[in-house]
């Protein structure tokens, strides 16, 4: 039973963690997407160090392979968001200042 629950632990709160982010998010005015696009930025630069620090650590192949993996997500993650926080953030740029 023990072993049961340790499985189905992990997953049960990924779930909630997502349905939680769903909700939160989906509420969040228009207005304030570019301040939490470069918050949600912020903490993708700390998972990229967290999983650059795994990759040091990594023993086995698989581990290594694993690693490799979390630190190519989370560089394009971190990347993307910097990218729709600018294009979010020349949206409210007026013509004028688009010109020069």
């Amino acid at each position: 039973m023990e072993a049961v629950v340790a499985f189905f632990s992990p997953i049960y709160i990924l779930m909630l963690a997502a349905i939680l982010g769903y909700e939160i998010i989906s509420r969040v005015p228009v207005i304030l997407h570019t301040p939490l696009m470069s918050g949600t930025n912020f903490v993708h630069g700390i998972v990229l160090v967290g999983a650059m620090v795994a990759l040091g650590q990594a023993s086995t192949p698989l581990e290594q392979a694993i690693g490799f993996l979390g630190v190519l997500l989370g560089a394009g993650n971190a990347v993307g968001g910097y990218f729709v926080t600018e294009r979010m953030l020349e949206m409210f740029k007026s013509s004028k200042a688009k010109g020069n």
